[in-house]
């Protein structure tokens, strides 16, 4: 796939030129619904088929994600209750989504129900999935939040596409400091006789890097994304409804050396491997100097590339029997840079699913599907292809599974949902030269939801649950590529087997909405990146079990008519071999308020979030300032708070204009706390001493034009 700097804006050319005859047409206040009423589609949610889980779910609507200027996914979730967007790398900010306290690799992203990042995108996807076009964002907890995704052992991300019931469309653009742009077309139109819709979207976001200290090194990379999604349904009858979609997308991060500082350029950047190593990397060899260093030895650069390919088949065989047959196809292509070894890695997965839904009487509806997943990794290193210890994380993997859940209904009051799936699962890395697979198990994983009407004012959940996953996460996801000379050992036989159990209680009342949830999970055959005594990193497995308690509290009031008020708890407690997993120590404990205000054409979003001091050698850090170790960097870190609010008016009804501050206290760790370059005490280079935000103040102003 090529793509040019004119990727976008020819995008938004051709989506408007293909929406006008949508938007312009006779029947443009005309919508679906009252198809959709009828259709098998609504028959089934209206029944809570489609759900798959009647567990808790946290739900990120449109009007949200506006609220929090989210460009992305991982800004549109950082702050969501459960959930934790931890970044990985200063250098090259690797995102992962950790729920329920589980790391990153627990946790399975979905597209209108469907799974559709690989193993590899899960580390630096995040970055780059548009916002544009997503109604709700679903968020599971749980080990077995979804009949599909079996892997999710911390839990479910799904990303509901925006349902087209009018032809319109939409055009967003945002300018700030930090040279940050963002700019997204979504456009919508429904057929005349109603039976087809289309969605097209485009969206382009970036900012550039960021340096706290003025160093010349960067915390925060430059992120540059393009994305581009074609939706197409068609209804044939009431009983049958057909969906494609398609979408590309690319991302281009580049961290370390600041462009117009200590580069001129990325090319410059990546060209200057030539010129060897600096005698120092900074002055006097301490990081909390000026970087003088060649450009290329912090350096850390990935381009990323991504097709999706999506099918659907909903078909309704009589009124208790539907069938729902969905294909998907991803091909994610990832060239990268770090500090002079080069990274080139193809990923293509393919996943289908069939399940049956049976409504065996007015108490019992009843799921049968079967689906299959055929993800293979290929990777190579022109830099290490002579060093006789480097490994190839190149792996295949295949799952097939068969599953069958009974949602049981006795009363209005009471729901009662058990699953059962049985999988095989084959991994291999291939270069290992193993006899066999790494992996080759079947496992049986139950499941049971419940939910409970105690009173028209208050529900409980409760859910437990097994879930597993195979640890195919290699050096290139947690840094041992910083050690590349030493080469990469694999010690993985097992899957990652989880039991984990979630409970939840909801107060609803005219004006108060307030939860409270726990959720316990523990894991056995844990992956962990550690070293040999030689230094070689090493991808293993822990004997002793891990587990995590986590707690949360939400609470929401209806002050008056126009002010919405909240506020959020939530703490993580880890025994001490979890602990010992993490590269990142995660946040344990953290407090927010906000408030959502109208005023006439005038609206305020507002959100303070509040992380309390704590001890960082709990998780194992210790790193030093200087090349020498003599200077520890402190472990006892301070407490931060983070303040984020967008004020709109509404010019008219098609157009609103608006401005706001991400981070409006200019709280970031390299200009107020330390950076989080580092040497470790044999004065090797790092930079994972991360344990608060990397990027200061954003301050934005933009429109939203709807016609």
């Amino acid at each position: 796939m090529n793509y040019t700097s004119l990727y976008l804006s020819n995008a938004i050319i051709a989506t408007t030129l293909l929406a006008s005859p949508f938007i312009y047409a006779k029947n443009q206040q005309q919508n679906l619904e009252h198809i959709e009423v009828q259709g098998v589609q609504s028959r089934l949610q209206a029944r809570g088929i489609l759900k798959d889980s009647i567990a808790k779910t946290e739900l990120i609507d449109a009007q949200q994600l506006k609220n929090m200027q989210a460009a992305n996914l991982s800004e549109a979730i950082d702050k969501a209750l459960g959930i934790r967007v931890s970044n990985e790398c200063s250098m090259c900010g690797a995102k992962r989504i950790m729920i329920n306290g589980m790391k990153g690799e627990h946790t399975n992203v979905l597209v209108d129900g469907i799974p559709l990042h690989t193993m590899l995108s899960g580390f630096y996807g995040m970055d780059s999935v548009a916002t544009a076009g997503i109604g709700t964002i679903e968020i599971a907890r749980g080990a077995g939040a979804s009949l599909t995704a079996p892997e999710a052992i911390g839990g479910t991300v799904n990303l509901v596409s925006q349902k087209p019931t009018k032809n319109s469309a939409e055009l967003d653009v945002a300018y700030g400091n930090q040279d940050y742009r963002k700019l997204s077309m979504v456009a919508m139109g429904v057929s005349g006789d109603e039976k087809s819709t289309v969605s097209m979207i485009a969206q382009h976001d970036s900012r550039a890097q960021f340096d706290g200290d003025n160093n010349g090194v960067s915390e925060s990379p430059l992120l540059d994304n393009h994305s581009l999604a074609v939706t197409l349904t068609h209804d044939f009858s009431l009983d049958t409804t057909v969906k494609a979609r398609y979408s590309r997308s690319q991302s281009e991060v580049f961290g370390g050396p600041v462009i117009g500082d200590t580069t001129r350029s990325i090319a410059e950047t990546l060209s200057s491997v030539s010129k060897g190593e600096a005698d120092n990397l900074f002055v006097d060899n301490d990081v909390r100097n000026r970087y003088i260093g060649n450009p290329w030895e912090t350096a850390e650069w990935v381009d990323t590339q991504r097709e999706e390919w999506l099918f659907t088949l909903l078909h309704g065989l009589n009124d208790n029997l539907a069938l729902d047959i969905s294909y998907a196809n991803v091909e994610h292509i990832q060239d990268s840079f770090y500090e002079s070894i080069d990274y080139y890695a193809e990923d293509d997965m393919q996943f289908a699913a069939a399940k049956l839904y049976y409504t065996l009487n007015n108490q019992h509806l009843i799921t049968v599907g079967i689906d299959h997943r055929d993800e293979t990794m290929r990777s190579h290193t022109e830099a290490l292809a002579n060093n006789p210890l480097y490994m190839s994380d190149s792996f295949d993997y295949t799952v097939s599974g068969l599953f069958i859940q009974d949602t049981y209904t006795p009363s209005i009051d009471f729901e009662l949902a058990l699953a059962i799936r049985i999988d095989q699962i084959n991994a291999d890395f291939i270069a290992n030269h193993a006899i066999g697979d790494e992996i080759d198990e079947t496992l049986v994983s139950p499941r049971l939801d419940i939910r409970w009407f105690h009173h028209e004012n208050w529900t409980s959940r409760f859910s437990v649950g097994q879930g597993y996953r195979a640890p195919l996460s290699f050096f290139e996801s947690d840094h041992g590529i910083l050690d590349a000379e030493k080469g990469y050992l694999v010690d993985v036989h097992d899957v990652e087997r989880s039991l984990g159990y979630n409970y939840s209680l909801n107060h609803t009342a005219d004006k108060l909405n307030a939860t409270l949830s726990i959720a316990y999970t523990q894991v056995d055959n844990l992956a962990s990146l550690t070293h040999n005594a030689a230094g070689t990193p090493v991808l293993g497995q822990l004997s002793e079990q891990a587990d995590v308690l986590a707690w949360d509290f939400a609470i929401g009031y209806q002050l008056t008519p126009s002010l919405l008020v909240g506020g959020s708890f939530e703490a993580y407690q880890y025994n001490d071999v979890f602990k010992s997993s993490f590269g990142i120590a995660p946040t344990e404990q953290r407090a927010s308020i906000n408030l959502d205000y109208e005023f006439n054409a005038w609206g305020l979003s507002a959100n303070y979030l509040f992380v309390p001091s704590r001890d960082l050698a709990d998780y194992g850090y210790a790193a030093f300032n200087d090349q020498q170790a003599t200077q520890a960097k402190e472990t006892n870190v301070g407490s931060y708070g983070l303040l984020d609010f967008k004020v709109t008016y509404t010019l008219n009804k098609q157009v609103e204009l608006y401005f706001g501050i991400n981070n409006a206290l200019d709280y970031n760790q390299a200009a107020d706390e330390d950076t989080p370059i580092m040497f470790d005490n044999e004065g090797g280079y790092d930079v994972t001493y991360i344990y608060a935000p990397l990027r200061g103040r954003l301050a934005y102003i933009g429109f939203d034009y709807d016609f």
